[in-house]
Parts: C-alpha cells; structure tokens; sequence
C-alpha cells in the first residue's frame, strides 16, 4: 500500500480569535497523534496546522488506506484454569476466547510458555489493519472531544431537531486521501471535497479542492485565503513595518495584538490611517490602549518615542479604492479617542487627594476592611520604611504618595481603562503639581507587575511598592488566602517576587524577618483604624458614619505563625527565581538554608559559593561539614561552641583548634566586609586538620567531658564554615 498524504478541514463561524492558535495546535497535533497510534501515519509522518478566522485545518503526509495487519500475542491464563484433566478447553477458556472474537478455535493451536512457576496459555494471531476510514473516524472524534474550549456553544443542525455542542457552528467538512473522499462524518456534516474561500474575495464559490496537497495553494488563488496562521503573520509583520517605514515612523511591538489580528483575517491589507492633532494632549498610553484594545489598530511611534497622530489599520479586504475604508476607521477612532479625552479633561477637575473619602466606600476584602482603611496602614508602613531608608524627608514623601496611591482607581478613566491604574495617578499628579517623585511613585508602586518588568524608579516608589506588597501578602496569609497548586487569585507569588526584586536589585539594607515583624506590628495597631474612624466620621453621614466605626473593627487578627509561614514562603518563591537564573539546586540550597536576612547579599553569596565549590579542597570540606553536621543532629541536648582548651588531648583535635582560632577573625572580618568569596577561600586552610581529626579522633568517647568538649569544638567548626553558606550542601 503506497501512502498519501490527508487533509482534514472543518469550516465554521467566527472562532475566537485569542484562541485560534492554540485550537488549531490541538486539532492538528490529536489526529496525528491519533493515526500514528492505529499504525494508519507513517512513523516520519508530519502534520501541518493550517488555521483561519473560519476554519482549523490539518495536512498530514504519509498516511496509509489501511494499516499494516499486526501479529498479537494474547495472555489467556493458566494451563490448570483453562484446560480441564483431558486436556479440553474448559468453559472458562471457551467464554475468553469468544470475548476475543474466536469462536472457532482447536486447543493445540495456542501456545505455551513458563510464567513465573505456572505455565500459562497464549494465544497468537494476525489482527487486520484499521481502515482509514474507520481509523480517521476516530481520529476525528477523539480531536473534537479533545479541543480546549473554554465554553461551548450549542445549536441545531439542519434537521432542526437535533443539536450538538461545539465552539461554533460548523457548516462544511473535507476529508481527502490524495484525491479521494473519506466518508467520515462529525458535527452532523458528511465529509466532502468542498469548502468556502474570503466571504468577498473568492473568486469562486465554492471551492472545489483537488487534493490533500492542492488545499492551501487553491484557497489562496481561488479563495483569496491564506490557510497557514504562520504565513498570514508574517505577511501582516512585513506590511506593518512597510507602512511605518514609509511614515517614518516606529511601530510598537506587540505579538499579543499580532497574534489576535492575524486571528481576526483572512486577506490581510495593511492600510494607513490618522486622528486629529488636538488627542494628542491626552496621555499616549491611554490613546494606545483604546486603539489596541477597542479597535485592534497599531499605534506608531515618532523618533522621540512619542505617539503620532498616525495609525495602521489591518483590513479583511483589498478594494482597489482603500479610500472608504480608511474613512470608516477613522471615523470610529476619533469617536473611541473623543471618549478617552472626555474622562481625562473631566478627571481633571477634581484633585486625586478629594477623592480619598471615596476609598471608603470600596470594599478591598471582605475579611479586611474597606480599601481607605487598607490605605491608612499602607502609608504608615511606607512611612516607616522611608524613615529607615531615607529618614524624615523619605518618610514624609513615602506617607504622602501611599494616600494618594490608590486614588486614581474612582476616577472615569480607570473605570474604562484598568489597565492604567497608576499611570493615570501620576499624570493628574503631575498636572495637579505634585513633584515628580510623588508622581512617579504613584505609578510605580504596582511595580513589578509581571516578570521581567521594570522596579519603582526612585526611593519614594521602592517605599510604597513594598509596603503595598507586604500590607497584601500578610493580611492574605492571616486569613488562610494561600497560593494552592496552580491557583493564586490574589497574585501572592506575584508580590513575593516583587519584594524580593525591589530588595535584591536596589540593594536594600533591610532585614527580611525584622521587616515581617515590623510591619505585623504595624497592622495589629487598634490605634490606626480608631483613628482613621475619628478623623473622617465628622465628615460622612450618620449612617455611613456608623458603618466607618464597624469597618475599624474588621481587620482580621495576625496569629503568631504568620511570619514564619510568609518567610518561607518568600525563600521559596526566592529558590525559584534563583534556579530560574541558572544557579544550581545545591548552590541555592547552600545559600538560603541559612535564610540569610539581607536579601541584596545573597547574589554576592551565590558568586563567592560557586568560586568556593572551584577550589581542590571543595569536595574534601563540603563533605567533611556534612559529617559534622551528622554528628551534631544525633545529640539531643544543647550544644555549646565554647571550647575547653585542656580537655584537647589528641594532636589532631588541638591542631584543628588552632587553626580554627587562627582563621576565625580572618573570616569574621571578611564576612563584615561582605567579601564572601575571600571568607570562603580561607576555609581552604581547613582542609588538612579537619582531615586528620576525622582520621584519628573519636568524637563519641565514653568520657563524657572529653566528648561534650569535642562536639563543641565541631560545633565551632561548623559555625566558622558556615558563615556564608551552609557548606555541606555541596556534598554529593
């Protein structure tokens, strides 16, 4: 049988474009999948996904009629149970074999074998191939079923009687072996040759397809369709940077937005388009978003990275006059910007700070309170933490932009636009006169909002982003809202590995638990919320008045375990990010099992750990440091380091000591300096004392003096070794 090659294509409505390519890897991937498993595609088989606003498709070569027949070998069971004393199949035997399919069958054509220490019965027989039909119907079947949709639609189907569940309705199927129709049928449609090009630009209705191969080339001639998402994407890259090349203008980058346009054509045209000079007074990111967002246009850029009033729109057509269809999308963008400058101008006309009181009125969490008593905290601990950063000037600039920090959210543009939460605070900063390092701080403190995104830009932003971030983890953590396998609704990860960026990468000097502690403290203070309560009731209504006194009540209490349980939940998230950047699991377990405090210290711990692990005397220390470590896990009591100089009798341990004591300052003076690389090459010096100790002292003697005073002196051994990092961690 001589393979050809198959495809498969199912014409529906509109499928959602953000999902497009993901269904389409799916449909091509399960049905190669599929065939290859009833040995119907060749083992070199390959599949090419073809997929456009109307339909998913699969090209699939090497695809044979029918499979090859396969010899299958059965095990049936026991001699003893299947043949009875005369050797006759017993009824046991009789009813598996029919199960089988073999109802006709003589005992001496199955077969024998040891199994263990009974012989068993086996049955040996040619299987016919799967026919293609049959093996595609399944296929087919299993790759509808299969598809990830998020939420499927059902409707009727010709009958009018009958319905079924699908993405979106289906009108057409082809199924083609070389140039043969395979009657498959799936969706209540009956496979065919037959298919719809560009709803305008086809030339021809239908679109009879030839064969497997011809498909893609005669739905873009005939049918001016171009099947393959790949392609179309491409097409739709060059023409948008032909565009702005010819405007001199820059494109912004935006693979989301190409992906969801190239899920949105099928023709695509790349056509130049312009707003009003007078919209450019509005903030360009809100101007960017609503052209992206609302109408899946591309906003160019001028050489000074500022927007310009130029647009490029992809079109589904290609009229020889474009003239109208430019008209018309530009007639919607300028009623899409009109809005946006609308929201900002009357955005204006209040100050972010009239409208805290409103904050009091946006429920944050239930369990928590409202989001202006969130605020009342937040600021204190940005307060606090500027003080030690930066001391008073810092704290009054970190407690001012913490209030202001959220205001933004009751203003008309963020209620169209959330995405600009923070970025709108700091323009009506900026236009209210606020310094720039309040304003850049309102922005930033959402900072970072995903991976690899940018850290506040001055101290004012590192403030309130850590105390927004930790104000969220702790009271999350305290009543129970804690990340579960791959469900985090509250961004928790999120913000741990924001505060450990913010604390790493500008090199804060704050002590991880310290801070933890300090700001529990903050938020168990009664004193906040009463006197948020007092400040602002004189102001509100009674009833509303009476409702601020309840919500000072809410905040829910911190258990003791709070701390402990976010510590290890930050080193966790930091031992992540840290093998995420190439570090090894044993350099990273060497470091943090010490959990060390300073945060910004542990990239220095990290180099000086990989040097240390370089050196000859490495291995020999690391697993010399494990054995101490062994050693001083098995003693229950309490093990003190300080060591009784006349109890040292043997040469080897009175030698270790003195080289203890002769790198122990040396060591303590290059950890204070933070050179840990030096403070672990000292310990190179160790290597042939602790060697001969090990070789010639017995830690576990009977005296118990002799014995306590050498655990002890390990136990300095191993507070000197592992000052940077826990050594032993590098044993293998």
């Amino acid at each position: 049988m001589i393979p050809r090659n198959l495809l498969i294509e199912l014409l529906v409505e509109e499928l959602p474009p953000k999902s497009l390519h993901k269904l389409s890897a799916h449909f091509a991937e399960s049905l190669l999948n599929s065939l290859k498993s009833q040995n119907l595609a060749m083992p070199d088989a390959v599949v090419t996904a073809y997929a456009t606003p109307r339909r998913l498709a699969a090209h699939i070569t090497h695809v044979l009629v029918q499979a090859p027949d396969q010899a299958v070998t059965t095990k049936l069971m026991p001699v003893s149970v299947g043949l009875d004393q005369e050797g006759r199949a017993t009824p046991a035997l009789v009813k598996k074999l029919s199960s089988l399919g073999v109802e006709a069958f003589v005992v001496s054509q199955l077969t024998r074998a040891m199994e263990g220490k009974s012989e068993t019965l086996f049955l040996e027989r040619v299987v016919p191939g799967v026919v293609l039909v049959d093996g595609l119907q399944q296929a087919i079947d299993d790759a509808i079923a299969q598809l990830p949709i998020p939420k499927a639609m059902t409707y009727q189907l010709a009958d009018g009687w009958e319905g079924v569940n699908f993405v979106r309705p289906a009108h057409r199927l082809i199924a083609l072996h070389g140039a043969e129709v395979v009657p498959v049928s799936v969706l209540g449609l009956i496979a065919s040759n037959v298919t719809q090009g560009h709803r305008f630009e086809a030339s021809i209705h239908p679109i009879v397809i030839r064969e497997a191969d011809s498909y893609s080339q005669q739905l873009e001639t005939e049918g001016a369709v171009i099947a393959s998402f790949t392609e179309r994407r491409t097409r739709i890259s060059n023409q948008l940077s032909a565009a702005a090349a010819k405007e001199n203008l820059q494109l912004i980058q935006d693979e989301a937005l190409l992906d969801e346009v190239t899920a949105l054509v099928e023709h695509p045209k790349v056509l130049i388009g312009k707003f009003p000079l007078e919209f450019l007074e509005v903030p360009q990111e809100c101007l960017i978003l609503t052209m992206k967002a609302n109408q899946k246009y591309f906003p160019l850029l001028d050489s000074d990275g500022k927007l310009a009033n130029t647009f490029l729109i992809v079109a589904n057509i290609c009229p020889a006059d474009t003239h109208f269809v430019v008209d018309g999308n530009e007639r919607v963008v300028r009623s899409r910007l009109a809005d946006a400058k609308f929201f900002f101008d009357q955005d204006r006309k209040n100050t972010l700070a009239s409208r805290i009181p409103g904050l009091d009125k946006v429920i944050y969490h239930h369990q928590l309170g409202t989001l202006g008593l969130r605020i009342e905290y937040v600021r204190t601990i940005a307060c606090e933490i500027g003080q030690i950063l930066g001391g008073n000037i810092l704290a009054e600039q970190a407690e001012q932009a913490a209030r202001l920090a959220k205001t933004d959210l009751l203003t008309d543009m963020i209620g169209e636009f959330p995405e600009l939460q923070g970025i709108m605070g700091r323009y009506y900063a900026q236009h209210e006169g606020l310094s720039d390092a309040i304003a850049y701080a309102i922005e930033d403190h959402y900072k970072p909002r995903f991976s690899g995104d940018s850290l506040p830009r001055n101290l004012v932003g590192v403030c309130v982003a850590l105390a927004d971030k930790l104000e969220t983890l702790i009271n999350l953590f305290a009543i129970g809202q804690l990340p579960t396998g791959d469900k985090d609704p509250f961004a928790l990860r999120r913000h741990a590995l924001g505060v450990i960026r913010i604390l790493v990468e500008k090199d804060l000097p704050l002590e991880m638990n310290r801070l933890l502690e300090r700001v529990i403290e903050i938020l168990q203070d009664e004193r906040i919320a009463e006197q948020w309560a007092q400040r602002t009731v004189a102001e509100t209504p009674t009833a509303y008045a009476e409702e601020k006194v309840h919500q000072k009540n809410v905040r829910h209490e911190i258990s003791a375990e709070v701390s402990g349980q976010l510590s290890d939940f930050i080193y966790d998230r930091l031992a992540v990010s840290l093998r995420e950047q190439g570090y090894s699991a044993q350099e990273v377990d060497a470091v943090l099992a010490l959990h060390p405090q300073h945060l910004n210290d542990i990239p220095k711990r990290l180099a000086a750990i990989r040097a240390f692990a370089a050196l000859p005397e490495a291995a020999s220390l690391a697993a010399a440091n494990k054995r101490v470590s062994n050693i001083l896990k098995k003693v229950s009591a309490a093990i003190s380091s300080q060591v009784d100089v006349e109890l040292l009798q043997a040469p080897a341990e009175q030698a270790l000591y003195q080289a203890l004591i002769e790198l122990k300052d040396k060591v303590d003076k290059a950890f204070h300096e933070k050179d840990y690389t030096v403070a672990l090459q000292i310990l190179a010096a160790l290597k042939a004392p602790v060697d001969a100790f090990f070789d010639h002292v017995m830690v576990n003697t009977d005296d118990d003096m002799l014995r306590n005073n050498r655990l002890a002196l390990l136990k300095k051994l191993q507070l000197v070794m592992n000052r940077v990092a826990d050594i032993s961690r590098l044993a293998s």
